[in-house]
């Protein structure tokens, strides 16, 4: 019997002992093994990581006028595991946000927990919609700070600026090149939540603070931007061309002044905007530059030394027979000297000096001047041109590309070539982006100019330029381009619009007129191009007259604006009107 006692003791015992040795390896299963994965389903219902934005940093002209900036606003969320009256939230906010229930009551009755209500809420509005919450006690509606990016200006400069999109990631133009320095670096906060829905705070998790984005400095002029918006405005309406582009560059440095296109687009409003609007067409555009190339075809002949600027060349009284093909002047020429081939345009002036050069040679100065290859701009989507090799030219390609044909060119490329007359023969990196600073006012990073080569010699550029000025007078191809006050030095182009599906557009013309001045010391080149203009009469649409009289009104508003001094004894020989034009110019 005692023994029987001993035994029911010893088996209490081990049971007793089984028993809790089983909560025991319970309890250090729970707490040791499955700790992580219980500690994350716990985690799911109660916390939840949020994401803290970086303000993304301004854009800025050259004056620090700003171009784009941030509004606060805030993003309306759910959090539908805290939904406590599902049908009173569907009412209360679709009411006040202006969604329908019907479209409100799906979101919130999905699968998914975090739920994104309406982005861009002004915060007065979310303001109000909070206390409306809180005063019927209704929870799972949270409120997360936010920016919109505004554009104070709309159209103006829309290519050059670009704009993000609803994750403020910059899509086209600086918004998009300068992605991350103007992004910054997104923080975080874990939030825990009690049953309420109440955040926890004593219980705030890990948490890293966000670095806003720096602030870019452009090169433009905002004064300089909207003369050439307000000329490329009137140009739209007085020739109504397909497209067109003025830009203004600071030859000595590469920076970009003011640039403009048409079609356009106002950022504010980009979701009604259509694709043709949105292109920047100074650096995605390719074009046949026309005369306006056969600044290059001189360069190369004067820098060859292979003629001098008085050296006469034939014209072949305006037909010229090469290859098997018959080359025209816009009339008559007989003997003309290099300077002159310029002011007059002679189409076979131009041949006649790329054949003095040779093929080879000839292809290198036009990739001197950066044709073929990206400026280097600090703009997304810029193409490089066409440029064949001479292996591919054909017979009278020798003839043809020293006019601006068989070639294609981007207006920026065109005003980089004209800047390296206007700069003493250097062609230069053209630049968007003057400086880089942090919101504290550090400078980061700061424009330097960028010297690509020496195309060609200073006594070369120096004599293109005394040409140039020629052709800027009452015996050149652009006496409308002038400027009272001031010695001007351009060139005028004209080239017939290609055709697509091969050959030329009849009728229709590209435009252009590039310059700069002053002559002697430049301050700005600038260019104007236009796509099938329509004039009164067809005798009309030229570059010198077209595209020449709009570079006029630009250059003196500009020259005006930047305190240019005119020169006083042109401005006494001129006269208070401008020239009258009797002679329709060369193309």
């Amino acid at each position: 019997m005692k023994w029987n006692s001993r035994i029911r003791c010893a088996l209490a015992c081990l049971a007793f002992t089984a028993v809790f040795s089983g909560f025991s390896f319970r309890l250090i299963y729970l707490q040791m093994i499955k700790h992580d994965e219980y500690a994350g389903l716990a985690a799911e219902k109660h916390v939840y990581k949020q994401i803290i934005y970086a303000e993304r940093g301004a854009i800025f002209d050259a004056n620090n006028e700003v171009l784009a900036h941030n509004v606060p606003v805030e993003t309306v969320v759910a959090d539908a595991t805290h939904l406590n009256n599902l049908d009173a939230i569907v009412d209360l906010v679709g009411d006040e946000l202006k969604i329908s229930a019907r479209e409100l009551a799906a979101k919130l009755r999905g699968d998914r927990r975090y739920i994104v209500i309406k982005r861009e809420v002004p915060k007065a509005l979310a303001a109000v919609l909070r206390e409306k919450l809180r005063a019927r006690n209704l929870r799972g509606i949270y409120f997360e700070h936010d920016a919109t990016r505004i554009y104070p200006n709309g159209s103006m400069l829309c290519h050059v600026i670009g704009f993000t999109d609803f994750d403020h990631r910059g899509i086209q133009g600086v918004e998009a090149s300068m992605e991350e320095y103007l992004h910054g670096q997104d923080g975080y906060r874990y939030i825990e939540h009690n049953c309420a829905g109440q955040e926890i705070v004593l219980y705030r998790g890990q948490e890293r603070a966000p670095r806003n984005g720096y602030q870019v400095h452009l090169t433009v002029d905002l004064n300089l931007q909207n003369i050439v918006e307000n000329e490329i405005d009137s140009a739209m309406r007085e020739y109504t061309p397909q497209k067109a582009t003025i830009i203004l560059m600071r030859p000595q440095t590469g920076e970009i002044l003011a640039m403009a296109n048409r079609p356009n687009f106002d950022l504010n409003l980009r979701a009604d905007a259509k694709p043709e609007q949105m292109k920047n067409r100074a650096i995605i555009d390719m074009m046949e530059p026309g005369s306006t190339f056969k600044i290059v075809t001189a360069a190369a002949a004067l820098n060859e030394r292979t003629v001098r600027p008085d050296s006469m060349i034939f014209c072949e009284n305006g037909v010229w027979n090469f290859g098997g093909s018959a080359l025209h002047d816009h009339r008559p020429f007989g003997e003309l000297s290099v300077q002159d081939i310029l002011v007059k345009s002679s189409n076979i002036g131009a041949a006649k000096l790329a054949c003095s050069v040779g093929e080879q040679k000839f292809y290198e100065y036009i990739r001197r001047f950066g044709f073929g290859e990206r400026t280097g701009i600090e703009l997304p989507g810029e193409i490089s041109g066409l440029i064949r090799p001479p292996q591919s030219w054909s017979k009278i390609s020798i003839t043809r590309i020293p006019m601006g044909h068989e070639i294609g060119v981007t207006p920026l490329q065109m005003t980089v070539a004209m800047a390296a007359i206007a700069n003493g023969g250097k062609l230069i990196t053209p630049r968007m982006v003057k400086s880089i600073t942090s919101d504290d006012g550090k400078t980061l990073s700061s424009l330097s100019p960028v010297v690509l080569r020496q195309a060609i010699s200073p006594q070369t550029a120096r004599q293109i330029g005394d040409a140039l000025r020629g052709v800027v007078s009452d015996r050149g191809t652009a006496a409308a381009a002038a400027v009272p006050g001031f010695t001007i030095a351009g060139k005028t182009g004209t080239a017939q619009k290609v055709d697509p599906k091969g050959g030329y557009e009849k009728g229709k013309y590209v435009v252009s007129f590039s310059g700069y001045l002053p002559a002697d010391h430049p301050e700005f080149v600038g260019l104007v191009v236009l796509d099938d203009a329509h004039t009164n009469k067809p005798e009309l649409n030229y570059g010198g007259l077209v595209a020449g009289p709009i570079f006029s009104r630009v250059a003196e508003q500009a020259a005006r604006y930047l305190d240019l001094q005119p020169h006083e004894e042109i401005r006494k020989a001129l006269p208070v009107e401008r020239v009258a034009l009797t002679n329709v110019p060369p193309r």
